[in-house]
């Protein structure tokens, strides 16, 4: 298959699997803490990436491992957990949504610390986007006031989080092998997130039917989610470009809505058009 029908079948694989992994995370907050949900995320990526990917780590020379812990701290790690403390107070549709900022948040962190430059059209998409979201949020606030709505803004540093991760990949590991770059990560974050795991009371709680119940949702997250779709992700920036591979945010939410549908979940009138305006400022900030 020739590389520009690629980059498309894997935009739309990974538009499914992310898109669905909203629902997942929510599912796994029924008898997960947040922070053992974003370790057992890791954990189950982790050790199914080098049961699968060990003998890809000798491609790693040891001056690219240093980018390795930098694009998983920023790619994986620290979005893990951001994510799964902020859907205890936010839906999993909104959340989905307020990730599609990544594109936008490409574009700045591109264009500041990586030599990148804006055109026009983009700092309006820029901008637009920032209003989609501000709206977004303010709304969903009025009409939820039971939920904490400064939550939201958890998604949006994990999304400036993937933003850098791409610049990252793009620039500094573009040559090696996406199964090489995803194994060393998870690599990197086995143990830490093994240790963070530890200090949590999940020993004692285990046993308990609900939580592993919810540890099944977090193994299809790991494997599935997290695992072999960071694997398909960095082939998609290999082939594409950075802001390419982040306009898979504008089909997650899609998914995710869906999702959110069979669980009853609703936005309101003002948030669609929030997250239109959002979709809006992405689409222009990627738009050539």
């Amino acid at each position: 298959m020739e590389s520009k029908q690629l980059k498309w079948v894997l935009l739309s694989i990974l538009s499914l699997i992310w898109g669905s992994s909203f629902i997942l995370i929510k599912k796994g907050l029924i008898g997960l803490t947040p922070i053992q949900l974003g370790s057992l995320r890791i954990i189950f990526a982790g050790l199914f990436l080098i049961l699968v990917g060990f003998k890809s780590l000798s491609k790693i020379s040891f001056q690219q491992w240093k980018f390795i812990a930098l694009t998983a701290l920023f790619g994986t790690f620290i979005p893990a957990y951001l994510f799964a403390i902020a859907q205890t107070e936010i839906d999993s549709s909104v959340s989905s949504i307020l990730n599609s900022l990544t594109p936008l948040n490409t574009l700045v962190i591109g264009s500041l610390a990586f030599g990148l430059h804006f055109r026009r059209n983009q700092i309006i998409g820029v901008i637009i986007g920032l209003i989609g979201s501000a709206l977004l949020i303010l709304n969903g606030a009025m009409n939820h006031p039971e939920q904490n709505y400064y939550y939201a803004l958890l998604v949006i540093v994990a999304s400036v989080c993937y933003a850098t991760n791409v610049n990252l990949v793009k620039k500094h590991l573009s040559g090696m092998a996406p199964l090489s770059i995803t194994t060393g990560n998870f690599l990197v974050m086995l143990f830490p997130a093994t240790l963070i795991l530890f200090f949590t009371d999940f020993l004692d709680v285990v046993s308990m039917p609900q939580v592993q119940h919810s540890m099944l949702f977090i193994v299809i997250l790991g494997v599935i989610g997290t695992g072999i779709a960071n694997i398909i992700f960095f082939k998609l920036i290999q082939l594409s470009s950075p802001v390419f591979a982040t306009s898979v945010t504008y089909l997650i939410p899609i998914v995710a809505f869906f999702w959110g549908l069979l669980d009853n979940e609703m936005l309101t009138p003002i948030q669609f058009l929030g997250a239109f305006i959002v979709l809006i400022g992405v689409y222009l900030s990627a738009k050539k």
